[in-house]
C-alpha cells in the first residue's frame, strides 16, 4: 500500500468525523426551540406526590419482604 494512500484516508475519516461532530452541534443547540429545553428541564418536577404528606397509615418509609 501506499503511504500517500493511507494519508488521504486518515484525512477523509478526520474530515468525517468533524462534520459529524459540527452536525451533531448543530442539531443539539440551534434546530431544538427552546420551549423543547424548558419542557425537559421541568421533568424531576411532573411528579405530583413530591411536597405532599404521606398518607396517615404510612410512616413515611417503604417496607419491602
Amino acid at each position: 500500500m501506499d503511504i500517500d494512500f493511507l494519508t488521504d484516508a486518515r484525512s477523509l475519516i478526520t474530515l468525517a468525523s468533524f462534520v459529524t461532530f459540527a452536525g451533531i452541534i448543530w442539531w443539539t443547540y440551534v434546530s431544538h426551540k427552546p420551549a423543547d429545553f424548558n419542557q425537559a428541564a421541568m421533568l424531576p418536577f411532573a411528579d405530583g406526590d413530591i411536597g405532599q404528606p404521606a398518607p396517615a397509615g404510612q410512616d413515611g418509609e417503604a417496607r419491602h419482604g
